[in-house]
């Protein structure tokens, strides 16, 4: 398991003990908890690369492969 550091203000840091004590908790644990509820309810922001956002476009089109190195493409181009 990997650990984090992570600066709280004194009033959260209160609050956040509070809640542990009356769970029966670790602060760690429900921070954990928080942060997975976090990251589950965003899936759609979690992708990493263009490629992730254009999945489902990826071989959509079809036409010539050599568009992007192939000059006779760009003939009258921009005239």
């Amino acid at each position: 398991m990997k650990t984090l550091t992570v600066k709280l203000p004194n009033e959260l840091d209160l609050k956040l003990a509070a809640m542990a004590r009356k769970m029966g908790e670790s602060k760690s644990n429900l921070v954990r908890i928080a942060i997975e509820h976090i990251v589950a309810s965003n899936q759609a922001i979690a992708a990493n690369s263009c490629l992730d956002l254009a999945r489902d476009l990826v071989g959509a089109v079809e036409g010539s492969s050599d568009l992007s190195y192939n000059k006779e493409h760009l003939a009258g181009y921009g005239q």
